[in-house]
């Protein structure tokens, strides 16, 4: 799951989002009840602490790869650096799916640029 908001990103540091205004319960009105996910699969943009930590005090599970400078540096710090998070080659494999299937619907020029919009020429 990718995001481009900050705000979905890591809330605490830089307060709620403002179109939803912070509300994480129940919805008021009419629609379908706000979820969250049983497990989130990312890439190495996401693997800060301040990420990992957001997750864990949702109950979010996830399978997110270390970068390679924290890999250093947690060996940097010996002992003190702790151990390496959990990680599932098996599980962040199945991201590959969702990642080409985004990139043929990017690719195909006929969605990319809206050229064809009636159902009929699909």
């Amino acid at each position: 799951m990718r995001t481009g908001s900050a705000w979905r990103d890591v809330p605490d540091r830089y307060g709620p989002h403002p179109r939803h205004g912070g509300d994480t319960g129940a919805r008021s009105g009419p629609g379908r009840p706000r979820t969250r996910p049983d497990h989130l699969i990312g890439d190495k943009g996401y693997s800060s602490k301040a990420i990992r930590a957001w997750l864990r005090n949702r109950k979010i599970t996830y399978t997110i790869p270390e970068r390679a400078d924290e890999i250093v540096n947690r060996a940097r710090r010996g002992r003190l650096g702790g151990r390496p998070p959990a990680f599932d080659k098996q599980i962040h494999k199945q991201r590959n799916v969702a990642e080409r299937c985004f990139r043929r619907l990017k690719q195909w020029r006929g969605i990319a640029t809206r050229y064809e919009k009636t159902a009929e020429t699909y």
